[in-house]
C-alpha cells in the first residue's frame, strides 16, 4: 500500500479559480457539455460554495469538483460534477481524492443523496452504484446504465424516485433552457 503524501493539496474553491475551472472544463469536456442534461439542470442555478473543491500542485489547478442541488421527487439530493482534471493528471488518483472530500463535507449537509452521469467503474470506487432503470428520470436523453447515486442519508437511495429537476434559480437564464420540472415520462 503506498502511504506517500500527494503532492497536491485539496482545498476550498476560491473565486478567483473560476476562470481556471471554465478553462478547465472547456479542455476536459469540450462545448459540447452545454448540451448534455447534468449540465442544462445546473442552468441558472448555483453550485453549493461549501463544497466546490480544487486540486493544487506548485500554485498550478491540477483538477476541480462541484456540486449542484437538484429535487428527485421530493427530496434534496447533489448532482456531482463536473469532476475535471488535467489531461496529463489523470491517473493520479487527484478526482478520486477530489470525490472523497466532497462527500465527506456533503455528509454534514441536509441533503439526502448525490447523483451523478457517469462511467460505474469509475464512480463505484468511491460508492456509487447504478440506480435501478426508470426510478429516477433526467431531463433530456440520458442512459440509464449511466444513472448512479451514493446514500448520504442511510437508506436514501432505496426509496429515492421521481422526476430530477432542479431545486432553486438562482440566476435568470433563457426560458429555452432545460425546464425547473422535468416533464412527465411518456
Amino acid at each position: 500500500m503506498n502511504d506517500a503524501v500527494p503532492a497536491w493539496q485539496i482545498r476550498a474553491e476560491r473565486a478567483e479559480d473560476s476562470a481556471l475551472i471554465e478553462a478547465l472544463n472547456q479542455t476536459s469536456f469540450g462545448p459540447g457539455r452545454f448540451a448534455k442534461s447534468a449540465y442544462r439542470l445546473r442552468e441558472g442555478v448555483m453550485c453549493e460554495s461549501a463544497l466546490g473543491l480544487v486540486a493544487v500542485e506548485g500554485g498550478i489547478l491540477r483538477g476541480s469538483v462541484r456540486f449542484w442541488p437538484i429535487m428527485v421527487g421530493d427530496e434534496k439530493s447533489l448532482l456531482l460534477g463536473p469532476l475535471a482534471v488535467q489531461p496529463d493528471q489523470r491517473g493520479r488518483g487527484i478526482g478520486i481524492a477530489l470525490m472523497k472530500r466532497g462527500i465527506e463535507l456533503a455528509r454534514a449537509t441536509d441533503y439526502h443523496s448525490i447523483l451523478l452521469i457517469g462511467d460505474e467503474p469509475y464512480y463505484v470506487r468511491v460508492g456509487f452504484a447504478r440506480l435501478p432503470p426508470g426510478r429516477v428520470r433526467f431531463p433530456g436523453p440520458v442512459d440509464p446504465a449511466r444513472i448512479l447515486g451514493l446514500s448520504l442519508k442511510q437508506g436514501a437511495l432505496l426509496t429515492q424516485s421521481g422526476d430530477v429537476r432542479r431545486a432553486r434559480i438562482d440566476v435568470p437564464f433563457c426560458a429555452d433552457g432545460a425546464p425547473l420540472f422535468a416533464a412527465p415520462a411518456a
